[in-house]
């Protein structure tokens, strides 16, 4: 078959079955179960190209977890996609423990999404003057990048030359939706007058300085889409008879591994595995799953306060929207409402939610492993 037999020809069923027919008969095997789908292949016309069906990912659910956020208040039945066994039973564990302690606390402190033009300039002096430019006429360049979108409102941008090198970095608050798409349009259009104005070249509308999709200490420190803060404490009662482990012991074990053995290795986050969460809660939920790398940029830290023990999770860049994207796939938009998380207004509460899972998943893999538990548990349920 040629590249030409998958060229993308609509999202009908009919094209759906007639690619994926095609692309059996190259490959000498059977797609059936790939082929079966619970949903008209129209729905994922701006999810997909060349589609030939689905791939299917167990969900199952944790909860009911009591979250009192600012957005996210109430108890949530949360939904989870995985191929790792005992995962959800280890992040449901940490659920029960928080919400019998009174439940997770989450806040958003801060929102905007980046997108970091290069520019060319012809040497460092240029560059200044560009930057100055920039400054001096930010209202300007705010007029153009907003007159591309609805939604989205430019808030800073800041300049790093670096030689030749002038990068930018464009904050925007864009709303319910995730705003990558929304970042880039505004940004190339405000990038185009920086060039008639300054005789600056962009050479790229993502010059890595954003960053979207790796690590970066940038996104660490300033924060990418929204930055949350989730925290509980658990009471000493709770902890032993739900846990089999000590405040002092659990608070050592996340000092000993997620503050010094990362700073050892030079890990950007400093977790245990914040990144089994967020994996999951995206793929549920319909987010952009790539976007996971910068969900691990997570801090978690502990304290033994008396016996009681506080954990807390801050999270620099948790990328989210509640529309656009993938939040409109059927399964995906179901997933969404089990939270009450699908549709306008609902993004910053689905950060919530994120936050506070992640910092359920955290304490129960840190009191597994203060317990001397986490290989038990492994192979009774991962095996």
């Amino acid at each position: 078959m040629t590249n030409a037999g998958l060229k993308n020809k609509g999202k009908t069923n009919d094209d759906m079955n007639e690619r994926r027919i095609a692309a059996e008969e190259y490959a000498n095997v059977s797609l059936s179960n790939i082929g079966s789908i619970s949903f008209d292949a129209i729905a994922a016309e701006k999810n997909v190209e060349n589609m030939i069906g689905a791939i299917q990912i167990p969900l199952g659910y944790v909860g009911p977890y009591k979250i009192n956020g600012d957005y996210a208040s109430g108890e949530f039945l949360v939904p989870m996609a995985t191929t790792e066994g005992a995962l959800i039973a280890s992040v449901n564990r940490g659920c029960s423990v928080i919400s019998k302690s009174g439940g997770a606390y989450a806040k958003v402190v801060h929102d905007e999404m980046t997108r970091a033009p290069v520019f060319r300039t012809e040497n460092i002096s240029h560059a200044v003057k560009v930057s100055d430019w920039i400054n001096e006429n930010f209202d300007r360049i705010k007029n153009v990048a907003e007159s591309t979108t609805s939604h989205g409102k430019l808030v800073s941008i800041n300049s790093f030359p670096a030689g030749r090198s002038l990068h930018v970095r464009f904050a925007y608050s864009t709303g319910d939706a995730m705003g990558m798409n929304m970042a880039t349009i505004a940004t190339e259009a405000a990038s185009k007058l920086i060039e008639d104005e300054t005789g600056a070249v962009m050479i790229s509308v993502s010059g890595n300085m954003c960053t979207d999709k790796k690590p970066a200490a940038i996104n660490s420190i300033l924060g990418r889409g929204k930055t949350v803060v989730a925290d509980a404490t658990i009471p000493k009662d709770i902890l032993e008879e739900k846990m089999h482990t000590t405040a002092q012991a659990v608070a050592e074990t996340c000092f000993r591994k997620c503050a010094l053995g990362s700073a050892m290795a030079g890990s950007l986050g400093q977790n245990a595995h914040a990144a089994n969460m967020v994996a999951a809660l995206y793929i549920a939920t319909g987010q952009d799953p790539a976007q996971v790398v910068e969900g691990s940029l997570c801090m978690t830290s502990c304290e033994d306060i008396g016996d009681d023990l506080y954990i807390s999770v801050r999270m620099p860049a948790i990328e989210v929207g509640s529309v656009g994207g993938g939040t409109k796939l059927p399964c995906q938009k179901e997933a969404l409402d089990l939270i009450g998380c699908a549709g306008s207004g609902k993004s910053k509460k689905l950060a919530e939610i994120v936050a506070s899972v992640v910092l359920a998943g955290e304490l129960s893999t840190l009191c597994a492993q203060a317990a001397g538990h986490l290989g038990k548990a492994h192979s009774r349920l991962g095996r």
